[in-house]
């Protein structure tokens, strides 16, 4: 056997020893997520006293869905002097206006809505989102990306989980807007709903690890400034 396909072998295998540790992977999550399928958390106590939420809207060049989502944050049913929403725009382009624009027919509404533009993008979204932190008056921050649109009631069903002291962040699962768009919004909808339902449910109601996605979830601002503290030390 020459040397090039010795290489090639070991290759072969080295993908296949992959798949094979990806797939077992899968079909465990899938077994975690059946054997825990009746163990779905529910908040069954009311927050008293109700706390103080600020809604962080990271945008970068987003100009054609700005408007829509700040639109669909300030039709979110809390009280609104409890909400404190924060446009976190880093963009480049006419987003700038179209955000600042809506931010202020918003405000105008009585919303406590805030535009905050930076001058660079030291740190991105991560960045932009740090910024918004220091001014924050909320004791949980929620966060949406541009391209998402959330329900009135998502603080309403979320907030509750929060009475567990010991919660530190709520994921809400995505949904879709065009799912039957095309084959393809099909496939991508069926790979987020296996993430969501089958990774994110499997674990949580097995009590393991899970990430927040990013985006349209909820954290406890204590806890962020203990992650950060415990990091830094």
């Amino acid at each position: 056997m020459t040397l090039s396909e010795t290489f090639t072998l070991a290759a072969y295998f080295f993908v296949v020893i992959i798949l094979a540790v990806y797939g077992w992977h899968r079909y465990y999550l899938v077994y975690v997520y059946m054997r825990n399928r009746g163990k779905e958390p529910k908040a069954t106590i009311p927050l008293d006293p109700i706390p103080a939420v600020t809604i962080q809207l990271p945008l970068y060049n987003e100009m054609y869905v700005a408007e829509r989502l700040i639109k669909a944050v300030c039709a979110i049913e809390y009280p609104r002097e409890l909400l404190e929403i924060q446009v976190l725009d880093d963009s480049t382009d006419e987003t700038c206006e179209v955000a600042e624009l809506a931010v202020r027919r918003c405000a105008a509404q009585g919303h406590d809505i805030k535009y905050i533009h930076r001058g660079n993008r030291i740190g991105f979204k991560a960045g932009a989102l740090e910024e918004g932190l220091k001014t924050a008056r909320g004791e949980f921050v929620a966060i949406f990306d541009a391209d998402f649109i959330p329900t009135s009631d998502f603080l309403t069903r979320l907030m509750p989980h929060f009475a567990d002291p010991k919660v530190g962040m709520v994921q809400a699962r995505w949904g879709h807007i065009n799912q039957d768009y095309s084959l393809l919004t099909k496939i991508q909808s069926i790979l987020l709903d296996g993430h969501f339902v089958l990774e994110h449910g499997g674990r949580n109601r097995a009590g393991h690890f899970f990430n927040f996605n990013g985006t349209a979830g909820i954290l406890r601002i204590k806890m962020i400034d203990d992650a950060v503290r415990v990091f830094m030390t």
